[in-house]
């Protein structure tokens, strides 16, 4: 089409636009879309359309011109527009008139509005009408509205009615993220409160509650998405959602994620996450910095972020300072902070200071801490009252506690139930409690049991040809076991099992080790395999080593060697220290050994 005039005079009228050297954003493209919208509906509304009345009082309510937006909304409510009617009750109630907005609300939702009557419920319960508010949202939770239903299954709990869940379950259906959340709280609770463990299907359903809400950005759902996550392994899934929750300002979060990386490796980058959780008032997370600091010797720095701990209403704070303390030699000090935690409940504390009294002699003193603790379910308080009863020669309370102890899994206590029970001639339960320690790491509890299973261990059996067939027993296994462990009287029993093997090389090594960590049957026992194999001089310096210990046969061996060498004082000396210590027998062959040299030596 031809264009008459000059296209620069055209250009400078206005009434064409230039174009520009820029694309529109898309946020400017919506803009004009709307702008364009609301003149169209404005235009229309001005004709007496209804519905564009309404609309454009929707919009302009949801833009914040509520008074452009009331006119358009009262007329389209004039003419009976139930969704009017609801807005007009909003705009109203955020101009502060609750009570005009709530009869505008009623007018919409007997007309079958469900989120006005969701906000009629809402005002009623506002108001503490409970009846109302529930009559309302149901209104709306049975139309579907899942605010209404939400709102309705919050009520409910409230009241602790047992139709809660299954609003609060239509809710989350419908992707309500706070409902998805409290739904998964609510099954954790009863999972954790039926049965610890929970059936699979009942821990299934609560990850996918708290999975669809954390991924609506619920940082709360994510922080125990990730614990569950962290629990089953599944660390690296755990992590991102712990990072997602704690950039969403999750303080929990962040310490959980410092752990994290504590437990990789990456301690620096776990100490960001922790002073940023501790920074926004998270305890755990200011314990963990103190302990860090603590760890590096900075102990004026560990004790500022302790102090935060305590701070933050966080008692292990308490606690953490009198470790401090106490490791400092402030004991005054430590007293005085294991006392603070103690008092507010704090187990391990109560059991720290029955400790410091204890080792400052006040018995009398420390014991009701430990039964504090023991009561509040430390197991090391309970195995510390069991040690006090026993040294008071009460070993009927003493084995109380220790079974106590060892019925929560304290290696110690189960070793002393198996001693007791070993004296009371109980083996059965005596072997019981035996294995639970020595699983647990307790060497005297595997040297025990050991014994106890090589007592009822029958004859080796011979071989078809006459020759004895050295099998491995379970009971070897535990004196092994005992003996890697630096048992001394473990490593001579199996030095002596290997000797019988004819394995001497193996019998050395184990007489050596117990020998040399102070065991005089480890001497003595080395001495004898070395003299048998022609090393007498050698055997003279370990029988030495055990006679000095209190070995008496021992001192027989170096009496007879020097008597052999002609050495008869020395010889006499010796086997005068064998007749002192015995046993019976062998002070009876080294006093006549004794009379025999110094006949010798008077001659």
């Amino acid at each position: 089409m031809d264009v008459m005039g000059e296209k620069a005079t055209l250009f400078e009228t206005g009434r064409f636009v230039q174009p520009s050297s820029e694309e529109p954003t898309r946020d400017e493209m919506g803009d004009m879309g709307e702008a364009a919208e609301e003149v169209r509906l404005r235009l229309t509304a001005e004709t007496g359309d209804t519905e564009a009345m309404s609309v454009l009082g929707a919009m302009l309510l949801r833009r914040g011109d509520l008074d452009g937006a009331e006119p358009q909304l009262r007329a389209a409510t004039a003419a009976g527009d139930r969704a009017a009617a609801n807005n007009l009750g909003v705009l109203l109630h955020q101009r502060g008139y609750p009570e005009e907005a709530a009869g505008w609300w009623r007018i919409a939702a007997v007309a079958g509005s469900a989120a006005a009557a969701h906000a009629l419920g809402r005002h009623h319960r506002e108001r503490g009408d409970e009846p109302a508010a529930e009559y309302w949202l149901r209104q709306s939770a049975e139309q579907g509205h899942v605010l209404g239903a939400y709102a309705l299954a919050d009520l409910l709990e409230h009241r602790a009615d047992a139709g809660a869940e299954q609003w609060m379950r239509a809710a989350a259906d419908r992707g309500h993220r706070e409902a998805a959340y409290r739904l998964a709280r609510a099954l954790d609770r009863r999972v954790a409160h039926e049965d610890e463990s929970g059936s699979d299907n009942a821990v299934a359903e609560i990850e996918q509650w708290y999975r669809q809400a954390a991924a609506r950005g619920h940082r709360r759902a994510a922080l125990h998405l990730g614990a569950i996550l962290e629990k089953r392994g599944e660390l690296k899934e755990a992590g991102r959602w712990y990072l997602t929750s704690a950039k969403d300002g999750e303080a929990r979060a962040a310490c959980a994620l410092g752990f994290l990386l504590r437990d990789a490796g990456d301690t620096e980058s776990a100490a960001v996450w922790w002073l940023r959780a501790a920074q926004d008032g998270d305890g755990n997370a200011a314990n963990a910095l103190g302990a860090l600091h603590a760890e590096r010797g900075e102990t004026q720095t560990a004790e500022r972020w302790y102090r935060a701990a305590l701070d933050a209403g966080d008692d292990n704070g308490a606690y953490n300072l009198g470790l401090l303390c106490a490791e400092q030699g402030r004991t005054a000090q430590a007293e005085q902070w294991y006392r603070r935690a103690a008092y507010a409940g704090h187990r391990e504390a109560a059991n720290a200071l029955a400790i410091l009294l204890l080792q400052g002699g006040d018995t009398s003193g420390a014991e009701p801490w430990f039964s504090k603790a023991a009561e509040a379910g430390s197991v090391d308080a309970a195995f510390n009252l069991g040690i006090l009863h026993a040294g008071r020669g009460e070993d009927r309370f003493a084995l109380r506690w220790y079974e106590r102890a060892a019925a929560a899994g304290h290696t110690e206590a189960a070793l002393q139930v198996g001693i007791a029970r070993l004296r009371e001639g109980d083996e059965p339960e005596a072997e019981r409690h035996l294995r639970c320690a020595a699983g647990g790491g307790s060497a005297e509890a595997a040297y025990r049991l050991a014994t106890v299973l090589d007592a009822r261990r029958p004859p080796e059996p011979a071989h078809e040809l006459g020759e004895i067939v050295h099998e491995k027993t379970e009971c070897e296994e535990w004196y092994e076991r005992a003996a890697s462990q630096g048992h001394r009287r473990a490593q001579v029993r199996v030095g002596m099992l290997a000797a019988a093997r004819g394995d001497v090389v193996e019998a050395a090594r184990w007489y050596r080790a117990a020998a040399e960590a102070g065991s005089r049957n480890g001497a003595f026992n080395l001495g004898l395999l070395l003299a048998r194999e022609g090393s007498e001089p050698e055997a003279a310096v370990w029988w030495t080593r055990a006679a000095d210990a209190g070995h008496g046969r021992a001192a027989l061996r170096l009496a007879l060697v020097y008597a052999r060498r002609g050495e008869l004082a020395e010889g006499q000396k010796w086997a005068d220290r064998a007749v002192a210590l015995g046993p019976a027998e062998v002070a009876e062959r080294a006093g006549r050994l004794r009379d025999a040299l110094r006949e010798e030596l008077s001659a």
